[in-house]
């Protein structure tokens, strides 16, 4: 399947896995393949959704968690568990600036296990291998010989029930716009 990849779907797939490693989550979902394929400021993807990258990133560090530059971001459970700790007068923001001054920046990062610091693959969810499987579909639905970028946002909107297919729903993007969108642009690359 993949021999049939576009050097641009092959960039998403490659920039998805860069996505989690990034956020520090050990799967790809089709959260990171969304902000793959919303890199491309100029892309269709971007274009259509009227989406950045920026913006999906937030919403999965929202959701889910994960790492940014700047340290942990806390998913919507873990800020109100932390909510409901200071309202008892317990500051966690306060806890962890005295223990990284007392004992160093990252104090209470805790290290991956031996084997999964050597493990530097990162594996697709199920649902993320279905929709790479589904932008195959798509590319012969629409008989085309090569799965560009425009597919896999087909197989993500047919797959439609991941993380980003909710983002993208919550945010009011237009699915069947957004088919038509990706079908017509794919079919100009096909020309």
């Amino acid at each position: 399947m993949f021999e049939r990849f576009t050097s641009g779907a092959r960039a998403v797939v490659t920039n998805a896995q860069t996505e989690a490693r990034a956020l520090h989550h050990d799967h790809i979902g089709t959260e990171h393949t969304l902000l793959a394929l919303l890199a491309d400021t100029d892309g269709a993807v971007a274009r259509s959704t009227g989406l950045d990258a920026n913006t999906v990133r937030e919403d999965v560090l929202k959701r889910i968690g994960g790492h940014t530059q700047d340290g942990p971001v806390l998913s919507e459970t873990d800020a109100e568990d932390a909510a409901a700790l200071k309202a008892i007068g317990i500051d966690l923001a306060a806890v962890r600036e005295a223990i990284e001054a007392n004992f160093g920046a990252g104090a209470l990062r805790i290290p991956p296990p031996a084997d999964k610091r050597r493990r530097r693959h990162v594996p697709f969810t199920n649902r993320n291998k279905k929709v790479l499987e589904l932008s195959l579909r798509e590319a012969i639905r629409l008989k085309q010989k090569f799965i560009a970028p425009e597919h896999i946002m087909l197989g993500l909107l047919r797959e439609g029930q991941g993380l980003a297919a909710l983002i993208l729903a919550d945010r009011g993007v237009d699915f069947d716009q957004v088919r038509r969108d990706m079908e017509q642009a794919v079919s100009a690359k096909a020309a």
